[in-house]
């Protein structure tokens, strides 16, 4: 079953591997990790967004083993993102500040970026990303694609989206 989870890590190193361990010794699959490195919540931890594919019995044993690791689960719940899509973005994109552009479709309560992979060759050289967006719903997802396709035309990125 797809389990959404929303953690907190201590700002220490090691503690992003700390929290995925646990999810392959309960015989669960990491589907994707959103890792908000440069985000903090109040009390000074890093917000993780995760989607994992494990059996629903093994859940609550996995949330008592990452408390008792000192990772705080916020929130677990059944995968509410039906749709996805991958889309490729090329331009200066760690210049224009993408966190702002996965933000305009996180912020919107329907869809999110679920992964993204970045390859930058050079300070001034463009670099190129892959984006999967995840939505409720088909109508949903096109919504959250135009998003993304509005904040990257105008920060003169360009988005490669599937047929």
């Amino acid at each position: 079953m797809k389990i959404s989870m929303a953690i907190e890590l201590q700002d220490i190193p090691g503690q992003l591997v700390l929290a995925l361990k646990p999810i392959s010794d309960f015989g669960g699959n990491i589907l994707s990790v959103l890792h908000q490195r440069d985000k903090k919540t109040p009390a000074g931890r890093i917000p993780v967004q995760l989607v994992v594919d494990i059996e629903e019995g093994r859940l609550e044993r996995l949330v008592e083993r990452l408390e008792a690791r000192g990772v705080n689960v916020v929130r677990t719940g059944k995968e509410r993102l039906k749709e996805s899509m991958v889309v490729l973005l090329i331009g200066h994109i760690i210049h224009s500040d993408i966190r702002e552009t996965i933000d305009s479709i996180d912020s919107t309560g329907f869809a999110e970026v679920v992964g993204l992979s970045l390859s930058m060759p050079s300070v001034n050289k463009e670099s190129s990303a892959s984006v999967t967006l995840s939505a409720v719903g088909k109508k949903e997802l096109k919504e959250a694609l135009n998003i993304l396709e509005r904040t990257a035309n105008g920060k003169g990125i360009m988005v490669i989206s599937p047929i």
